[in-house]
C-alpha cells in the first residue's frame, strides 16, 4: 500500500496515492503529515483494521512521518520525530538501521541550541526540545553505533544546563501527555542518560555528577502527577540502576495490571483525570467526548504498558501480557498505524505516532513480530 524509494536528498518518498485508498469522499480535513512528496492522511477512529499486523506498513508510517515532520516544520518535537529518535533505534535489530539523514537533522538542531541564548532555551518548549535531542542521539548511541558520541556528549551537557535547581526542567504545561509535565521531561532526562553509553560508569564528582543527583533525588522525592507519571518512573527506573527498590517497582507493576481493560489492552485515558494532564486545560475536551465513561483501549497505552512490563522483568508469555499482544495484534489499522485519539484536538491525532512506535518495540519485545524475509 505504501512505497520508499530514496530521492536524491536521500528522503524516504512516499507517493500520493499510497493512502488515497484510506481517503473517503467526506474527508477533507488536512494531513496529518505532508512535505514535498509524503502525504499522510488525518488519523481517524473508523479506519478498517488489519487482518494481519504489517510492519512494513507500522515501519513506512513512522520513517515517512518523521522525515515530513522535518522538512516541513523544522524542528524537534515530543511527539513525532523526538518519538521516533527515542523508539526507533531500538528496533534495529529487527528494521535495520534507520536513515542516517535523520541522525543528521538532530545533529544540526543540537548545533542550532549550541548557538541559541541560554534565556531563549529555557523559553516555552525549549527544554523538552533539548533533552529530546538529547535523549534520541542516546539512544542512536545503544542500539546503532554501539559507542558514546561526541554530540551525544555535547546534548547531555547542553541539556544539564538548563536543570532547574530544583532538578528538573521548565515545562510548558500543554500538548498532553508531552509537552505537559516537568515530571515527564525529568523521565526521558534521567532515560537520556542512563542510555548514553558509559556515561554512568564513568562518572566522577563534578557538575554533571551533580546535576544527575538532583536530577535523581527529583524522581525519588516527587510525586508524579497521575498514573501515566508512574508508569514513566517505572520505566526510567528499569534504566537507571538504584532509582527505586524492588517493593516500589512491584508497586508501580501491580498499578499497571489494575489498568488493564477487558479486551486486553490499556487506555491512557484511565491513567490520569482530565484535571491532571498539564495544566488541566483539556479537561472540558476529556469530559465531552462520548466515550468518558469507558474509554477504549488504544495503541499509545497498551504499547507502552507491555514495553515498560517487559523492562521490568515480567515474561512474554504473563497470560495477562498475552491478552495485550492479542488486542495489538488484532487493532493495527490500514496505515500502519495503532489509533489513539489526542488528549488535545480532534484535529491530527498526533499521538497515533507514538501510538505506532510502542506497539511495534512492545511485540519486538516479546517476540512476537513476523519472521523478516
Amino acid at each position: 500500500m505504501m512505497t520508499r524509494g530514496l530521492g536524491a536528498t536521500g528522503f524516504f518518498l512516499a507517493s500520493v496515492v499510497c493512502f488515497s485508498g484510506l481517503l473517503r469522499a467526506d474527508e477533507k480535513r488536512k494531513p496529518q503529515y505532508e512535505y514535498a512528496n509524503i502525504l499522510v492522511p488525518t488519523a481517524t477512529a473508523d479506519e478498517r483494521k488489519l487482518q494481519r499486523v504489517s510492519v512494513q506498513l507500522a515501519s513506512d508510517y513512522l520513517d515517512q512521518g518523521t522525515l515530513a515532520w522535518n522538512g516541513r516544520r523544522g524542528c524537534v518535537t515530543c511527539h513525532t520525530n523526538g518519538t521516533y529518535m527515542t523508539a526507533r533505534p531500538a528496533l534495529t535489530p529487527y528494521l535495520g538501521k534507520p536513515p542516517e539523514e535523520i541522525r543528521t537533522f538532530f545533529v544540526n538542531q543540537l548545533k542550532e541550541k549550541q548557538s541559541t541564548e541560554q534565556a531563549k532555551l529555557l523559553d516555552g518548549v525549549g527544554p523538552a526540545q533539548v533533552i529530546y535531542i538529547a535523549a534520541g542521539l542516546a539512544e542512536w548511541d545503544t542500539h546503532v553505533n554501539k559507542e558514546l558520541s561526541t554530540e551525544t556528549e555535547q546534548a547531555l551537557a547542553l541539556m544539564f544546563d538548563l536543570q532547574l535547581d530544583s532538578g528538573t526542567w521548565g515545562s510548558e504545561g500543554c500538548w498532553p501527555p508531552y509537552e505537559s509535565s516537568p515530571y515527564h521531561l525529568a523521565t526521558v532526562a534521567a532515560m537520556a542518560t542512563a542510555m548514553a553509553p558509559t556515561v554512568l560508569d564513568n562518572l566522577e564528582d563534578g557538575e554533571q555528577w551533580a546535576a544527575i543527583a538532583r536530577l535523581k533525588n527529583y524522581l525519588r522525592t516527587q510525586r508524579p502527577p497521575h498514573d501515566y507519571g508512574r508508569v514513566l518512573l517505572l520505566w526510567t527506573a528499569t534504566r537507571m540502576p538504584g532509582l527505586l527498590d524492588n517493593d516500589q517497582k512491584q508497586k508501580l507493576v501491580d498499578l499497571i495490571w489494575q489498568h488493564q481493560r477487558n479486551d486486553g489492552g490499556w487506555s491512557i485515558r484511565t491513567f490520569a483525570k482530565p484535571e491532571s494532564w498539564g495544566h488541566g486545560n483539556r479537561a472540558e475536551k476529556l469530559r465531552s467526548e462520548p466515550e468518558f465513561g469507558n474509554p477504549p483501549s488504544d495503541g499509545h497505552q497498551t504499547g507502552l504498558a507491555i514495553m515498560v512490563l517487559r523492562k521490568a522483568g515480567i515474561d512474554a508469555k504473563d497470560p495477562r501480557v498475552q491478552r495485550g499482544l492479542r488486542w495489538l495484534l488484532a487493532n493495527q489499522r490500514e496505515s500502519g498505524r495503532w489509533w489513539t485519539r489526542s488528549l488535545n484536538t480532534d484535529g491530527y491525532h498526533f499521538i497515533t505516532y507514538s501510538g505506532t512506535a510502542f506497539p511495534l518495540l512492545a511485540l519486538f519485545l516479546c517476540d512476537s513480530l513476523p519472521a523478516r524475509l
